[in-house]
């Protein structure tokens, strides 16, 4: 006869604990913590208690490698031909259940459509990178407290690290000219400070006791390839302003016919007029010198310079305010700002000899 016995456990209320649960950051459990549970049994043999029977599971908790890299705002970073120090900013975020460091490297795209739909037409130069520090910097700004890297140190788990990709503009270089820039981070051991750590390697085959390493970057959702790297992009764009010059005269009048249809005999007064157009769409030319060299034949009227004028259609007219200064042979004067899309013009008299 083969008896049967049925082991059913029961748990009092009062034996009942309720421990809150810890709200997981998105990376999960620290990798190679090692999480244990024991299940237990109580029965009796004939109403009488019999000794628990306990059984214990152990395992470590493997890492998953995942990182993000993005540009830090939505619009192409804005240059002038020429500037030194031009910012395009982004952040790098560890989204592994470890610290780790990054490998960093900034490239340039040879032609097509840059980030922000422009087609890139030039190549930045002295390109580098940088760690925003809050300790020594501004936090979020570009400034002379920030740390030059090429690798980002012991980057904490879930909290976003600001990198700034700096690089110098060429001269030359038109309104709507495109660079467009890559930031790409690959994952690195952590765990030692001021100091690269190894590659990182993928564990192949099946799980182990020990921590076994995942790269999670899942293919087609970040760069294409689970490569424990990620790359994103931003772009210059050139924003300057174009002037053009021209410079044209007329008599006012002459000492025979005044100023009715006066000619050009010797005593006519002749007005010159300088005007400089700044193209549609760039940018404002600030600081604008203008210089004229009066020629041996003529002499500068006293007080006639008028600066910041403007012009309808063709004609220049005489509607700046003062300013300016004469110099023989040289007539010269400073436009503070002529915004894109104006004209602004210096006007002066002279007499021929």
């Amino acid at each position: 006869m083969t008896s049967k016995l049925t082991y059913m456990g029961s748990i009092g209320l009062a034996a009942i604990t309720c421990v809150a649960a810890t709200p997981a950051l998105a990376a999960g459990t620290t990798a190679g913590s090692s999480i244990t549970n024991t299940a237990t049994v109580d029965f009796q043999v004939g109403g009488v208690n019999q000794t628990q029977q306990s059984a214990s599971d152990s395992f470590v908790v493997d890492r998953k490698i995942d990182l993000t890299v993005e540009e830090d705002g939505t619009a192409t970073t804005e240059v002038v031909p020429g500037q030194s120090n031009a910012v395009t900013t982004f952040l790098l975020t560890n989204n592994s259940n470890e610290v780790l460091d990054f490998a960093l490297a900034a490239t340039q795209i040879t032609g097509g459509t840059a980030k922000h739909l422009g087609t890139d037409s030039f190549n930045a130069t002295n390109v580098r990178i940088y760690r925003d520090n809050a300790v020594t910097g501004t936090v979020g700004s570009f400034d002379p407290g920030d740390a030059l890297v090429t690798y980002a140190d012991e980057v904490p788990v879930d909290t976003p690290v600001r990198l700034f990709v700096v690089a110098d503009i060429p001269g030359g270089l038109a309104t709507g000219a495109v660079a467009g820039i890559q930031l790409r981070a690959t994952a690195r051991e952590g765990g030692t400070a001021s100091s690269q750590g190894a590659a990182v390697s993928q564990t192949s085959g099946a799980n182990t006791a020990g921590k076994d390493t995942v790269f999670a970057d899942i293919a087609g959702v970040n760069d294409g390839a689970r490569d424990a790297a990620h790359s994103a992009a931003d772009d210059y764009t050139v924003k300057t302003a174009t002037l053009t010059v021209t410079k044209t005269s007329r008599v006012v009048d002459d000492p025979l016919n005044g100023a009715s249809n006066p000619k050009l005999i010797p005593g006519a007064t002749v007005e010159y007029c300088i005007a400089i157009a700044n193209a549609a769409g760039g940018a404002a030319a600030t600081s604008v010198a203008i210089s004229d060299s009066v020629p041996g034949q003529l002499t500068f009227v006293a007080g006639s310079i008028k600066l910041n004028g403007t012009v309808t259609g063709s004609t220049c007219n005489a509607d700046g305010g003062t300013g300016g200064s004469y110099a023989a042979p040289v007539v010269s004067g400073t436009i503070a700002t002529i915004a894109a899309g104006q004209t602004r013009t210096l006007v002066f008299q002279t007499k021929v000899n």
